[in-house]
């Protein structure tokens, strides 16, 4: 009795199919290389029981018999025929997961998965109920065309991701631009709609059918990488200087690409100005505004530097007045000091005692100022030229930051007495304005208050320089640190 009952057909059937379902679904979930491995081998072995019962399942059952055998043989063909399509399905996904992109080709994973489907659908309806195809996709045509013509605007939407999505024009991750001005990353492309996030992180969902019609640029594509173009105009001199101190302004740049190497174009010339165009590329579409404000600020220092003034707009009806604290203080030093934020505490006179007592200082191209882990005892403000400070690490020497006219290097060891980062370059001719330790020590022992406001300061200065370099930040009470250290080296009560 239990012998018959395990070699009824009908419940080794049950059997497998119930063993099949439990190891795919739960204990195979989340493996898909075993899982596909699984349903091949169900396949096989349901094969292999229908074949050994005289059932085929891949022909129509023309044998007349009782009803319950005719019910088991249409119902063991069913699941046959479901098997072969989970093989089928199995394999899409492996092959998605293999190309490591499932987002991007989840229309393409769509379609074949219902085209596998509508297969075996069609072949259960000519196999399992002995109904011909061919009749039943004919009688059928009528309402294929009503549902064509209500759903037109869909299905145009459909057919576009469907062309876009073997086109492949953008992925998901790039940024694309359209002829109207739309702009954003693409999140999400369905059925009906591309997804895009604006920089103002907004969505926008466009219809794939306008989309397809849309003249598309992808700023992605090739690579992440992307293109920057500034012009200025320089009042007249020989465009050979211009276009050199233009060099050392990209030259100089710590947020563009060092290859491709950037160029400079002067665009034209006539009595008012020289047009010059600067070219670069930076690393992605989030560097543009940083790297749009680093040259324009390296614009300004360097033409002040090479004493290349900015001319006039093409409009401009007079002449701008220069600045009258300019022209009261008209030294090199003075102008240095009060352009660096970190002595902004000082008064007028004070600027003007320090920087009557700095000492001007030069340096060759490729000289070392000073080397990885020393200690100045004296702050460095570069009036010409483009400083490096470099790190070596293993093998590799590691560039951590560019310095150029109006910056400047050395406070953090003059003023808490801390190492040098790295070690300091000159990458071009350098000239550096020298303050000694002992000079700023005298206007400290007049007001002991500025080494509070010095320490705030640098502290700031600090936290900027290493968010640029290494994406960290400083301790909250660094300020408060460097105050005491600054008064602790300046002797101060």
């Amino acid at each position: 009795m239990n012998t018959a009952f395990w070699t009824d057909p009908i419940v080794q059937l049950f059997v497998l199919a119930v063993l099949g379902l439990l190891v795919s679904r739960l204990v195979l979930r989340g493996h898909p290389v075993w899982r596909l491995i699984a349903h091949i081998v169900f396949l096989i072995a349901l094969t292999a029981l229908l074949l050994y019962h005289d059932i085929q399942p891949y022909s129509p059952d023309t044998q007349v018999g009782d009803i319950s055998r005719r019910i088991f043989i249409g119902l063991a063909k069913a699941v046959w025929w479901i098997g072969g399509a989970m093989v089928l399905i199995s394999s899409v996904r492996l092959f998605l997961i293999f190309e490591r992109k499932p987002r991007e080709a989840r229309l393409l994973q769509d379609l074949v998965i219902g085209l596998i489907y509508l297969g075996t659908g069609l072949s259960l309806v000519a196999y399992v109920f002995s109904i011909p195809v061919g009749t039943l996709i004919a009688t059928s045509g009528v309402l294929a065309i009503i549902l064509g013509l209500a759903l037109q605007s869909t299905l145009s939407d459909v057919f576009s991701g469907i062309a876009m999505n073997l086109g492949r024009p953008y992925s998901v991750g790039d940024w694309i631009v359209l002829d109207d001005g739309v702009e954003g990353r693409v999140i999400e492309t369905n059925w009906r709609a591309t997804h895009l996030l604006s920089g103002t992180n907004d969505l926008i969902a466009i219809p794939n059918s306008r989309l397809a019609k849309a003249n598309l640029t992808n700023l992605s594509s090739p690579d992440e990488s992307h293109g920057l173009s500034i012009k200025v105009r320089v009042a007249p001199a020989p465009p050979g200087t211009v276009e050199e101190v233009m060099k050392t302004v990209l030259f100089s740049s710590n947020s563009i690409l060092k290859s491709p190497a950037p160029s400079v174009t002067i665009k034209g010339i006539d009595g008012q100005a020289v047009d010059v165009e600067l070219s670069c590329r930076v690393r992605d579409m989030a560097q543009i505004a940083v790297a749009t404000n680093e040259i324009y600020d390296l614009i300004f220092r360097h033409c002040k530097a090479a004493g290349l003034p900015l001319a006039m707009p093409a409009t401009a009806a007079g002449l701008q007045e220069p600045d009258p604290a300019y022209l009261q203080h008209p030294s090199t030093a003075w102008r240095l000091l009060n352009a660096i934020p970190l002595f902004s505490p000082l008064t007028e006179d004070e600027k003007e005692t320090l920087a009557a007592n700095m000492a001007r200082q030069t340096y060759r191209k490729d000289a070392i100022i000073a080397e990885h882990g020393s200690q100045f005892t004296s702050l460095m403000l570069i009036r010409n030229g483009v400083v490096a400070i470099t790190r070596k690490e293993g093998d590799r020497e590691i560039e951590l930051l560019r310095l150029s006219p109006g910056d400047c290097f050395g406070e953090e060891g003059m003023l808490t007495g801390a190492s040098a980062p790295g070690c300091v370059k000159a990458l071009t001719f350098v000239v550096a304005y020298e303050i000694k330790q002992e000079r700023l020590a005298a206007l400290m022992q007049d007001r002991p208050s500025l080494a509070d406001e010095l320490g705030l300061i640098l502290s700031r200065r600090l936290e900027a320089e290493r968010l640029q370099t290494t994406g960290s930040m400083a301790r909250g009470n660094e300020a408060t640190t460097f105050a005491a250290r600054i008064r602790h080296i300046f002797q101060l009560s």
